[in-house]
């Protein structure tokens, strides 16, 4: 759904918004398969999955979107509402 709204606002045809939607879906479906398999040969790949799945969001948080947040509101804000979000996880994460 949201490739299929972000295309129509976009402007694209419908059938350019059915083919975009059919192709994302596509690799997820493969995504998930290719998941699976990697997930019953064992926990080292799933631990080795999961750590470069944090640390790709970590890298879009640290590197785009708290440098794109700054210019949208006042810095002080930014940055104590990051730390505050890092108190948070640190509290949440020994619940």
């Amino acid at each position: 759904m949201v490739v299929g709204i972000t295309s129509k606002v976009s402007g694209n045809k419908f059938l350019k918004n059915v083919l975009n939607s059919i192709i994302v879906g596509a690799c997820v479906g493969i995504g998930c398969f290719v998941g699976n398999i990697f997930g019953n040969i064992g926990d080292r790949y799933i631990s080795f999955s999961l750590s470069i799945a944090a640390g790709a969001m970590l890298y879009i948080v640290a590197c785009e979107l708290i440098p794109n947040s700054k210019e949208l509101k006042p810095k002080r804000v930014v940055s104590i509402m990051y730390i505050v979000g890092i108190i948070i996880g640190g509290i949440l994460s020994k619940i």
